[in-house]
């Protein structure tokens, strides 16, 4: 009779493998203590010479500088495409919410721009990744090489060809300028492609003979089988989008149509260096991401699991 004994070299692996996991858990949730903490530091807590590890005093006057700095419309709802017949090229607004401090508009900007980039680009890249793994038509390869090497390109070398692409599509300075280049992100339809080579053939045949159509197959069978890569790219979408400063930097120019990252590094620009600030802008715009991250671990753990599998 065989017994399974735990030899000391595995206990001591283990518990190295313990000690170096509990130290890289530190340094990244650390930043994110200290973003949190400084937030509701005062100002001698932030600028004192030696480090404050705990708030000597919970205070909420960062927020409200914050909060106080400027105001905006909650929301903004205009006529779609009403800017190609204006004489500004300015679009025409039906719908305005209560005035608010600018932080909430930039906050509700920011979800609504990260979680539309999101949506977009997982139904896209999810249509997209299925056709070239499983469907036989000319070029395929020549067309998966070509988003390949798309993967290699900084947005900053295409940035010339989206400008003037947006600006004839008259969505400069709204949030559909950013919102729509990363739909065609190269990344995610890589990922699907990967996720739906997983789909067995024999099950797609079946459900051709017994007629269902490429819609309903596609929504019943090959959904529900890449549910985690959807759920994995969810999350490299948002979070893409979201710390994509460069390109809000770029396309949005008023103040209305600001995201809280940009919005708060114009506020840093009017003033003076004021960490409370930053950190308060920082903590209140890490809250979407991490609500983001909660929704959709347990597909981006499964996401990541199959993808080691199959590599």
């Amino acid at each position: 009779m065989k017994t399974n004994n735990v030899g000391p070299r595995a206990t001591v692996y283990k518990v190295i493998s313990v000690i170096i996991l509990v130290i890289l858990a530190f340094l990244f949730v650390f930043p994110l203590y200290w973003i949190v903490t400084g937030a509701f530091k005062p100002g001698a807590d932030i600028y004192a010479t030696k480090p404050v590890w705990w708030p000597s005093e919970w205070v909420m006057t960062n927020f409200d500088e914050l909060l106080a700095k400027r105001s905006a419309p909650l929301w903004e709802l205009h006529v779609p495409f009403s800017q190609w017949f204006t004489e500004k090229h300015e679009p025409l607004v039906f719908s305005a919410g209560p005035v608010v401090p600018a932080a909430f508009r930039w906050l509700i900007n920011a979800v609504f721009m990260a979680a539309a980039a999101m949506g977009l680009t997982c139904i896209t890249a999810a249509m997209a990744g299925y056709a070239l793994a499983k469907k036989r038509f000319r070029g395929r390869a020549i067309l998966f090489g070509l988003i390949i090497c798309a993967m290699a390109l900084p947005k900053q070398v295409i940035l010339i060809p989206l400008l003037k692409e947006m600006n004839f599509l008259k969505f400069t300075d709204t949030l559909w300028a950013v919102i729509f280049p990363t739909v065609g992100w190269p990344f995610g339809v890589f990922l699907m492609k990967q996720f739906s080579e997983s789909i067995p053939g024999e099950i797609l045949e079946a459900a051709r003979v017994d007629g269902s159509s490429e819609v309903r197959t596609f929504g019943t069978i090959v959904l529900p089988m890449v549910k985690p890569g959807i759920g994995a790219l969810a999350i490299f979408t948002f979070i893409n989008c979201w710390n994509d400063y460069f390109m809000q930097l770029i396309m949005l120019t008023s103040g209305a149509n600001y995201t809280m990252p940009l919005g708060v590094a114009t506020l840093q620009a009017e003033t003076s260096i004021n960490m409370g600030l930053l950190m308060a802008g920082a903590a209140l715009a890490a809250l979407p991401i991490i609500i983001v991250f909660l929704i959709f671990q347990k597909y981006f753990t499964q996401g990541i699991t199959m993808g080691a599998v199959k590599g």
